[in-house]
């Protein structure tokens, strides 16, 4: 893989209200690898996405992030979206009266304009609705508008096939879920591996739950702000048996 692939962050520092939460990020994520990103609460985890998918709020204050070489932060949310960056929200937006089927088409077009007949995208949809087990219903109703923590997750995973993303980041997308919906979710992100162009991914997690149904390359920990640790899959399993204090002690980080 050439050198400038990848969706790369360097010394990445922000605020947030004044208040720095990133320190310094150094981070690589290649096409058709899973990295996870592991931290309690408060760690900076969700500002690190945040702040990549180029929210207002978050300050970026020194560093560089690049995707395929391309200068990721000189462009705006849409044209990280159009460039190949996809973002899965911890807590997705509920939007009464615009349909799912009406909002997929319309993602779909704006990032790959024409690139499927209707026919195709339809095919697409049903293919990928079976995949996380949901109902045909789905499309006919108001984005996120009453639905459960799970069926707004496996939504997320929908949009993330109908956009077809080179890098996603997905932001504890296993929270709230029961355990068939969690191992649904897991493999249907593990499935965009195996792709003709398989994605990269950034799996941010408290727990290591996940990562049983999608095995990561590479496991970070975060805290305070700053990347620690790195390792393989085997470092999310240390965590599991014992918790993040053992992190602490170990890299002398305060929180």
């Amino acid at each position: 893989m050439r050198e400038e692939q990848g969706l790369a962050v360097a010394g990445l520092r922000c605020e947030v209200e004044g208040s720095e939460i990133l320190k310094g990020i150094d981070l690589r994520v290649e096409a058709g690898r899973v990295h996870a990103l592991m931290g309690p609460n408060g760690s900076g985890k969700t500002t690190l996405a945040l702040a990549l998918s180029g929210h207002p709020n978050y300050h970026i204050t020194a560093g560089s992030v690049t995707l395929d070489g391309e200068n990721l932060l000189a462009l705006s949310p849409d044209r990280r979206a159009k460039a190949g960056l996809f973002l899965s929200f911890q807590y997705p937006a509920a939007i009464p009266g615009v349909k799912v089927a009406n909002f997929l088409y319309a993602a779909r077009q704006a990032v790959r304009p024409g690139d499927l007949t209707p026919a195709k995208f339809r095919a697409l949809l049903v293919e990928r609705m079976e995949a996380l087990g949901m109902d045909a219903s789905f499309l006919g109703r108001y984005l996120n508008d009453g639905f459960s923590g799970g069926e707004k997750k496996r939504l997320e995973m929908l949009q993330m096939a109908v956009l077809a993303p080179r890098y996603a980041i997905l932001d504890e997308t296993d929270s709230g879920l029961d355990v068939d919906a969690l191992k649904q979710i897991g493999e249907s992100i593990a499935s965009s591996r195996g792709k003709n162009d398989p994605v990269g991914l950034l799996v941010i997690t408290h727990y290591p739950r996940i990562l049983r149904y999608v095995k990561p390359d590479v496991v970070h920990v975060m805290l305070d702000g700053r990347i620690v640790k790195t390792g393989d899959a085997e470092l999310a399993n240390v965590i599991e048996r014992s918790g993040y204090d053992a992190i602490r002690a170990e890299t002398g980080a305060v929180a």
